[in-house]
């Protein structure tokens, strides 16, 4: 990853908020797996959500053999965003209304991982970043399944992020007026767990979902 942005990922518009170093992007993509891949399907732009997960200077992400946004990305140039959302800020004026968030693009050409071998290991290391210890407790995967799922990746190369933090900045005479201003945090958080209605007796829950937070 080169910490000098090129034509293509340097951030034009509020360019101060815009960061191209691995501490900063990183941390971003490994805190949020949903991701948004952009591609071209039958000369037509189309925006679908998935899950991502980071190896090193590689995401990937996966899905069924047969989705079309799969076949579209393979060996094709693909953008993928990651954001998260912190919190909505909230200006003495409606044009200075904003929001707190982190959000990474990266672009490039999508590569398939082919061998069986590589692309087992590549989805028990996603399993393994959200929930550690489970894929050795799961019921072994099957070659059919294997075959059944594409996974896709991309080096991170040309990628920038952008983040904003902290309060409203507002015009310097809007600070006298008696408005509130200030910011609502937003966070994603882990809800009351629901077991399987079809769950054996005696079966515990382990501790990666009993003490699953958010990362």
């Amino acid at each position: 990853m080169s910490e000098a942005p090129s034509e293509l990922t340097r951030v034009r518009r509020n360019h101060k908020r815009a960061h191209y170093d691995e501490a900063t992007i990183h941390p971003i993509l490994d805190a949020q797996p949903m991701c948004t891949v952009g591609y071209v399907f039958n000369g037509q732009p189309v925006v679908t959500p998935t899950l991502q997960w980071r190896e090193g200077n590689h995401i990937y992400w996966h899905g069924s053999s047969a989705s079309r946004m799969l076949e579209s990305c393979e060996e094709a140039k693909v953008c993928v965003n990651v954001t998260i959302f912190d919190g909505f800020v909230m200006a003495r004026s409606a044009f200075n209304h904003s929001c707190n968030y982190r959000s990474v693009m990266a672009f490039g050409t999508a590569f398939k991982v082919k061998d069986a071998a590589e692309k087992e290991a590549r989805l028990k290391a996603f399993v393994e970043a959200v929930w550690p210890g489970r894929w050795d407790m799961l019921r072994a995967v099957t070659p059919k399944e294997v075959k059944a799922t594409t996974v896709l990746g991309l080096e991170l190369d040309e990628v920038s992020a952008k983040v904003r933090s902290g309060p409203p900045g507002d015009d310097e005479e809007d600070y006298a007026l008696p408005i509130w201003a200030g910011v609502i945090p937003l966070q994603m958080v882990a809800g009351q767990i629901v077991p399987c209605p079809r769950l054996m007796p005696g079966v515990v829950m382990p501790d990666h979902i009993r003490n699953f937070k958010p990362m």
